[in-house]
């Protein structure tokens, strides 16, 4: 077995759709300071004293709209894509989540208990765009659990711009959009603040308003900055004109988040004359509930009933074979880079 083994990393989901268990689920979640970045004591306030009384029935109906005879789609299609990974490099390949199962500890202990020995990890945070909350959480986790095993690793770097992942994402949204009068990029929202910590100039995120355009240090952590020019070099790949296309962000929890917010782009477009729209999410590589139930169901709800006649839901990359076969390389070339 290879002693240079695979190991991709996403968010995570609830282990079923009942109340309790998306209750565990959004308390491991959101009690992440690097998701809530609050001291504790606050934090604490905020998720078990306002959040979790409520949310957790509401996430449960929406969690079940979507669930699938295996489980959770994120769960499901993650596992297919570890899979046809592992077939298509024909090295050991294991997937753990952020948050709930299989958490980082097994998903770690599973691939080693498949390779013996290890020479080094290669570990791959499924986020094209990197952000505190997905990316750095995870990066900090998987260093506790790799150090204290005393196992040498390295992270594949954030793919935002990779032409593979750009390739393969063109491939997918080119002949859905058909004749979509318009193109919509949703990311995933975080808050402003978010960008202002992880800025490792201290001082150029959201410092001026032409900050993600002019070159800075800044950019390599800059989760607004990379999802810019996710969406740039897409619509260049995909002939868009300019007015034909936007970028919102979405799943916002609270004020003073990144705008504009897709679900206030999907009621107010058809006002502007769009009836025709395509949907796009460049920031999840795999179907879950922000894609299937906040964009494909409740979006398409407010954007037809406010008036739009079209709606089209671009699915993520999943496991498309070109995108298994750009994250083969992905994995190589972090490989190589560090020999």
């Amino acid at each position: 077995m290879s002693s240079n083994p695979i190991l991709l990393v996403n968010l995570g989901s609830p282990a079923s759709t009942e109340t309790g268990d998306v209750r565990r689920y959004l308390d491991e979640f959101l009690m992440d300071p690097y998701v809530i970045d609050v001291p504790f004591p606050i934090r604490a306030l905020i998720v078990r004293g306002f959040i979790l009384p409520r949310r957790p029935a509401a996430s449960a109906e929406a969690y079940r709209k979507i669930w699938t005879e295996d489980g959770s789609p994120l769960v499901v299609i993650s596992e297919r894509t570890r899979a046809a990974l592992e077939e298509r490099t024909k090295i050991p390949v294991g997937l753990a989540m952020r948050y709930a199962e299989p958490s980082i500890d097994s998903g770690i202990d599973a691939l080693l208990a498949r390779c013996g020995s290890v020479d080094s990890l290669t570990v791959v945070p499924l986020y094209p765009q990197y952000a505190m909350a997905s990316t750095k959480t995870v990066e900090e986790a998987v260093d506790i659990a790799l150090r204290r095993r005393g196992i040498p690793y390295r992270f594949v770097p954030p793919f935002f711009d990779d032409p593979g992942y750009l390739d393969a994402m063109q491939a997918r949204i080119a002949p859905a959009i058909g004749d979509a009068q318009y193109v919509l990029f949703s990311y995933h929202g975080i808050p402003k603040r978010h960008l202002r910590k992880i800025d490792p100039t201290g001082k150029h995120c959201l410092g001026s308003p032409d900050c993600c355009d002019v070159a800075s240090a800044a950019h390599a952590t800059c989760y607004r900055h990379q999802c810019m020019t996710t969406t740039r070099l897409l619509a260049e790949r995909l002939n868009l004109e300019p007015g034909g296309y936007g970028l919102s962000y979405q799943s916002r929890l609270g004020g003073g988040w990144l705008r504009p917010y897709t679900d206030f782009e999907l009621a107010e477009l058809p006002a502007r004359g769009v009836q025709r729209i395509a949907v796009v999410c460049p920031a999840f590589v795999a179907d879950c509930l922000e894609t299937l139930e906040e964009i494909d169901m409740r979006g398409r709800d407010s954007f037809i009933g406010a008036g739009g006649t079209s709606f089209t839901y671009v699915p993520c990359l999943n496991d498309d074979p070109q995108w298994i076969d750009a994250l083969a390389r992905l994995c190589a070339e972090s490989h190589t880079s560090t020999q």
